[in-house]
């Protein structure tokens, strides 16, 4: 009998040893525990919608201006012999006040010589009227002829023609030597002046700038899409007598106004009303320009409580500002998570909200979103108070499904009225 070759019997052994360790471990092996399955419910956080009052709130920003500025022109020339302590780069001047003397001399000798020729025209104008009238007289009693009594009616209508220029020039004369002195037009502030005693100034030439400070004006950029947040003011429609008339009612002041900004180190606060708006839209940025106008920038007729000047709002100064809008009542303030796109290939699909029930099932609610700002959305239609709005994201949503609700609804962010009360 032949034995197995020694090739044959090492692979056997192989496998048969491999058999007797899987035996061993399938006898050794632990007993399964078997768990109970794992909740597979999404946990998502919820805000619990109630109807409020909101104001909206347009914010833009602008540079101080003055409503105002006119050049200091003389409107004669001369030499100047005095110039106002007054008349110098940031100072107050009221209106009427005198800033600037011209040399008046020669203006007087002119004056007295138009007066001279007046009573010289005066003289004429008599003698030549009583002419006329004479010679009248002789021709009623034949003795003067018609040629006479048209040459004393031809030089009775020159002395006429000389009086009315002899009074004329009179007048010009006494307007001359009265613009000698130069009187600030209204109140307000020097920007620049250039001017001094001993120089000579010709008509016409600028000698000084300056701005009113009765008001201050900023031109506000607001988007032409924000104005349906806003009462902006319309232009009443004049006729052109109304346009001429000084008594015509301006035009109604527009909403509120609260300008910010950085002065002397310190936050500060004034208070404004929108007057009337840009002539155009721009067609490049969609802006139109809203003009706030803002009484006594500088203070000038009132001071603090403390006793010290107000802040200025000085022309030039940047400052943001609030534009209060409309107010809408019974909306729902949102987290801006809980807004989720209809169909977000279409932009202008409308938005919904994961409204979740009393029995934890989502339900999905198209709304109407008034605006959204930085932190909320203003909701108008689609929620009810009360109703459970989911602001968690989640992964694949279908109408009814169940979800878990976190034990404390999260607070909803914003104020009725976001806008400070308190003003500088």
């Amino acid at each position: 009998m032949r034995r197995p070759s020694p090739r044959l019997i090492l692979p056997l052994a192989i496998l048969a040893g491999g058999a007797v360790v899987i035996a061993v471990l399938v006898v050794t092996r632990p007993a399964v525990e078997l768990q109970p399955p794992t909740e597979t419910t999404p946990l998502v956080r919820v805000v619990e919608a109630q109807p409020t009052d909101w104001r909206f709130v347009v914010r833009s920003q602008g540079t101080v201006e003055p409503r105002n500025e006119s050049e200091l022109v003389p409107q004669v020339a001369g030499d100047v012999e005095w110039v106002s302590p007054g008349l110098s780069s940031g100072s107050f001047v009221v209106a009427g006040e005198p800033l600037v003397r011209i040399e008046a001399a020669d203006y007087r000798v002119a004056l007295a010589t138009a007066r001279a020729a007046l009573a010289r025209a005066e003289s004429e104008h008599q003698r030549s009227e009583t002419e006329v009238a004479r010679q009248r007289t002789l021709r009623e009693k034949g003795v003067a002829s018609q040629a006479r009594i048209d040459d004393a009616e031809n030089e009775f209508r020159v002395a006429e023609a000389s009086l009315a220029e002899a009074r004329a020039k009179l007048e010009r004369a006494e307007r001359d030597l009265g613009r000698t002195t130069l009187y600030a037009p209204f109140q307000g502030r020097v920007r620049s002046e250039r001017v001094d005693v001993g120089q000579f100034v010709n008509r016409g030439e600028s000698i000084a700038v300056l701005y009113a400070v009765d008001f201050a004006e900023i031109s506000l950029p607001v988007p032409d899409r924000e104005l349906r947040f806003v009462d902006v003011p319309r232009s009443p429609k004049r006729t052109a007598t109304e346009a001429l008339d000084a008594d015509t009612p301006a035009a109604p002041t527009g909403p509120e106004v609260l300008l910010r900004a950085e002065f002397a180190g310190e936050d500060r606060t004034w208070r404004g009303q929108i007057v009337r708006t840009g002539g155009e839209i721009d067609p490049q940025t969609r802006m139109v320009q809203l003009v706030a106008r803002v009484a006594d920038p500088y203070g000038l007729s009132k001071d603090s409580a403390d006793g010290r000047d107000a802040a200025p709002l000085a022309v030039g100064l940047f400052v943001s500002a609030e534009i209060l809008g409309r107010e809408v009542n019974d909306v729902f303030l949102l987290p801006r998570e809980a807004l989720h796109s209809g169909n977000p290939m279409d932009p202008a699909a409308s938005d919904d909200v994961h409204v979740i029930d009393a029995e934890g099932r989502l339900h999905i609610r198209p709304v109407k979103v008034l605006r959204t700002e930085s932190e909320v959305a203003i909701v108008s239609t689609g929620i009810v108070a009360g109703d459970r709005v989911s602001i968690s994201l989640l992964r694949a949503v279908v109408e009814g499904m169940r979800v878990r609700v976190a034990d404390k609804p999260v607070e909803p962010t914003g104020s009725q009225v976001p806008v400070r009360e308190d003003a500088s």
